[in-house]
């Protein structure tokens, strides 16, 4: 049986991170505020521990996205499928990611990937050839994590 999991990525501000990979990945950003609002009423959580974005409640340092077809729970907002978190860290990002998620175009897509990821915030760092091998853009996010758009 295969197992649930979520992709972590480290950021310093996970409500606009999370905001960038949903329109990137055309995903949907997981809305928590009703399980925020039990917490703050059964006086589990306190308001410090709360932010507000884009008009939804979520916990302090925390955002995370889902593939809009996955099931999730209606309650929590938590997806039960393909999923990214972000979780705010003190340190700024230091050296190359070990891990990074390649992007896709349709066949023929990809200057107009390239174009749409850059209108959201994204960079081009450096672009691959390989000819029947691949072609390929190295890019970073607004945060600097590098990603591919093929």
């Amino acid at each position: 049986m295969a197992l649930h999991w979520k992709l972590v990525i480290d950021s310093t501000n996970a409500s606009a991170l999370a905001d960038f990979w949903a329109a990137a990945l055309e995903y949907e950003v997981e809305d928590p505020s009703a399980l925020v609002e039990q917490l703050l009423a059964a006086g589990h959580v306190g308001e410090d521990a709360v932010v507000e974005h884009r008009g939804r409640k979520n916990f302090r340092g925390y955002a995370a996205i889902r593939h809009p077809e996955d099931p999730f729970d209606g309650t929590s907002g938590v997806g039960r499928g393909r999923r990214l978190l972000f979780q705010d860290v003190p340190e700024g990002k230091s050296g190359k990611n070990r891990l990074h998620l390649d992007v896709h175009s349709e066949p023929g897509g990809l200057d107009e990937l390239v174009a749409r990821l850059e209108g959201l915030g994204a960079t081009r760092v450096r672009e691959v050839d390989r000819g029947p091998a691949g072609h390929w853009w190295i890019m970073q996010d607004p945060e600097g994590n590098e990603f591919c758009a093929a």
